[in-house]
């Protein structure tokens, strides 16, 4: 069994992941923020990471170079859907998105998937990260 920690400052979105993978059999822990998520890796294990890009304290793409630097076994679901900026809840376009996803693949994200995503496409990618990581 997988142990899977899901980082994303949006407490729906992460209440969201967990209920799926848990429906599922994995072992599911979250963070509302990276600086956190990966002090706890320290002290429990992490076998995958599903992390948001945009996020408060530590970006998504900085927290992905620190868990490649820090723990290079664990495997790393990138996940975004742009963000909301400012008052107005302006929503990038999905070229920003793309960008944000190629950043955290370049950071070092064995997967990516742009929210909003489907169960079945969560699933599929964490399936596709377990057996990359048995191989």
């Amino acid at each position: 069994m997988q142990d899977i920690l899901v980082i994303d400052d949006e407490v729906d979105v992460r209440d969201a992941i967990k209920r799926v993978l848990e429906r599922a059999g994995y072992r599911v822990r979250t963070a509302d923020n990276a600086v956190d998520a990966i002090a706890g890796m320290r002290h429990e294990r992490t076998d995958i990471v599903i992390t948001d890009i945009i996020m408060p304290k530590v970006n998504g793409v900085e927290a992905i170079q620190s868990i490649r630097e820090q723990f290079p076994e664990v495997r790393i679901l990138a996940i975004s859907g742009g963000g909301n900026f400012g008052i107005t809840a302006y929503k990038p376009s999905a070229i920003t998105t793309t960008a944000y996803l190629a950043a955290a693949e370049k950071a070092g994200a064995h997967m990516i998937l742009t929210k909003p995503f489907e169960s079945k496409d969560l699933l599929q990618a964490l399936q596709q990260l377990v057996t990359a990581r048995d191989a």
